[in-house]
């Protein structure tokens, strides 16, 4: 054990609690049926957590932490104070990227055996803790050799590359049963047109991801191979831009059945969407597996992933997780860090369980809002006159058929409210 938490215990749910506490989460609370830590399933994630130095695009390290460091010591430090957090917080999953938690070799032999013994590590500490594993992912962004992308990038070496580190990730995630596997195309995109094959680089693409859906079936990982969309940041622009646009990528390479979207509300904010229409629009596209839970500062144009704390904007999310049927292999993973001026290491604690409060509110709200119909009803009776024979009928007619009716029946819609404001005071009168 380390000491990095000083004499801070486990949290508990207390709502007039003072200090670190939960004053909203209450894991064994039944909602809808089932758990709510069932319902939610929150995951820490390793890079922001443990491997954020507190930097800025303007300056640089304002963290000190005792597992900083570029050995193994201070990687096996790293996964002491990880699992150790993970104990206070009680919370079921974490995430890791290959990055995080273990340090760069000389080559990449070197690297994986790094990373083998810190899976290890994990393996022998998930014996004694219940914390287990959301996801794994690979980092195919920050090493200078992807500056131009990873299965995009026009040295074919790189691609070898990305496609060993993805390999050996996807098999550590097997080992320690992670639910799902991400693949966030960090640098998979171009900063200019002027040097770029658009056409190539998107079929290697396609090319990378059906040979990463052959190798997980290959070893048998019966979790979800999910993608995250972004729009741009680090690149001009990535080809993951949005929801819409994976799903058009996944199509034309017949991947549409076999992976998801992990979906973020940074990441949707920067693409111009809400959370909730991102959210939406996989559901009904059927490709909703999981969510990276943050918020941008709406007055800075980058992605900023501060913790949420809007409970308007997360029930949202939540009512149309629930409108999906709720997560089956996904969840809510923290993918938010603290501000660099946030030093202590109760920040650590108290800016999760925050988080994890400001959930809970937004997913309970939700709930209700489904359970009393509130949003529901109203929408079926917008869209009543389509469950008539006449308008099932009218979809499969032709245009010469609809022109003949509509003149001899006289036809002459009037336009009805959309109660717009009036769906908006019922969702501020639950949340």
């Amino acid at each position: 054990m380390s000491d990095f938490f000083g004499d801070l215990k486990p949290l508990r749910f207390d709502p007039e609690g003072e200090g670190p506490c939960f004053r909203h989460y209450n894991p064994d609370e039944i909602v809808m049926g089932k758990r709510m830590e069932d319902h939610l399933r929150f995951a820490v994630a390793y890079w922001h957590s443990f491997a954020y130095e507190g930097g800025d695009p303007f300056g640089g390290r304002t963290f000190e932490r005792p597992w900083f460091g570029e050995d193994m010591d201070a990687a096996r430090r790293k996964a002491d104070v990880a699992f150790e957090m993970f104990d206070l917080l009680n919370v079921p999953f974490f995430c890791f990227h290959d990055a995080d938690i273990r340090p760069e070799g000389a080559n990449f032999s070197e690297s994986l055996r790094n990373f083998e013994e810190i899976v290890d590590i994990f393996e022998r500490k998930m014996e004694t803790s219940k914390t287990r594993l959301l996801w794994g992912t690979a980092n195919l962004f920050s090493n200078r050799r992807f500056m131009a992308g990873a299965a995009t990038n026009p040295d074919p070496d790189v691609f070898a590359w990305s496609a060993a580190t993805v390999k050996a990730c996807l098999d550590a995630t097997h080992r320690l049963k992670g639910a799902n596997y991400v693949l966030w195309g960090g640098r998979e995109g171009y900063e200019t047109l002027l040097n770029t094959d658009m056409g190539r680089e998107r079929e290697h693409a396609g090319r990378f991801l059906c040979m990463v859906v052959d190798h997980a079936k290959k070893i048998g990982f019966d979790g979800t191979i999910l993608i995250e969309p972004k729009p741009q940041e680090p690149t001009k622009h990535q080809y993951d831009y949005d929801v819409a646009t994976i799903y058009g990528f996944l199509k034309d390479f017949g991947l549409e059945k076999e992976v998801k979207l992990n979906i973020e509300q940074g990441h949707a904010i920067l693409a111009g969407h809400s959370f909730e229409h991102e959210l939406a629009l996989a559901r009904e596209l059927g490709v909703l597996g999981s969510i990276d839970m943050n918020r941008n500062d709406y007055q800075s144009g980058w992605d900023t992933d501060q913790f949420p704390n809007n409970v308007p904007e997360t029930a949202l999310a939540y009512y149309e997780i629930l409108r999906d049927g709720g997560f089956t292999t996904g969840g809510t993973n923290f993918d938010a860090r603290l501000r660099r001026q946030s030093l202590d290491p109760e920040d650590l604690i108290t800016s999760h369980a925050g988080a994890m409060d400001i959930c809970a509110r937004g997913f309970k709200a939700a709930a209700r809002m489904l359970e009393d119909d509130a949003l529901e009803a109203p929408r079926r009776e917008r869209y009543a006159g389509w469950d008539t024979p006449e308008a099932q009928a009218m979809l499969q007619s032709d245009l010469d058929t609809i022109s003949a009716r509509v003149i001899s029946e006289g036809i002459d819609p009037q336009p009805r409210s959309g109660r717009q404001e009036v769906l908006e005071n019922i969702v501020n009168r639950y949340v």
